[in-house]
């Protein structure tokens, strides 16, 4: 159909004439109402945005010196955002003088993963940048358990050849 005619004909509709494959031999072209057209994909793509999950990175920070309750404190806090699906950065962070024993933060560290147990996955293992060491943990990835395949009766009893 040529153009003339095309347009002729959604003009006709009270409907606009909209090129879907400009790249084809010969261009492809569908007369609908632009307008419904682009809200109803602007819905679809808030919808989508809606039901996405978005990934926030805490960051939780002690010295050396924490003391227990406050360690304890901590901990529950990254449980807590664990659960709720966050990455965690944990930061040990030295000053002064702390920094000639970098093993006190690996330590730490180290108490901090036997403290949460397999809850927990480490994306990043502890290393020491500058005056701190840390190290990234996420939440663990909740694996799909697929459901045993159920055998039908006739498959069940077929006699051997």
């Amino acid at each position: 159909m040529s153009t003339y005619d095309a347009i002729r004909k959604a003009e006709e509709k009270g409907l606009e004439l909209v090129e879907v494959s400009p790249k084809a031999q010969p261009p492809v072209c569908k007369i609908m109402d632009y307008g419904k057209f682009k809200y109803e994909r602007a819905k679809q793509e808030k919808v989508k945005r809606q039901n996405a999950t978005q990934i926030s990175m805490k960051e939780v920070k002690f010295r050396p010196k924490t003391d227990d309750h406050d360690l304890d404190f901590k901990i529950r806090n990254i449980k807590k955002f664990l659960e709720e699906g966050d990455k965690i950065r944990v930061v040990v962070s030295f000053r002064g003088r702390e920094i000639v024993h970098p093993e006190f933060g690996f330590q730490l560290l180290e108490s901090i993963l036997k403290d949460l147990g397999d809850g927990v996955d480490v994306e990043q293992k502890p290393t020491h940048e500058g005056r701190a060491v840390s190290m990234l943990l996420a939440p663990v990835a909740k694996l799909k358990v697929k459901k045993p395949e159920t055998v039908r009766p006739e498959e069940e009893a077929r006699p051997l050849p």
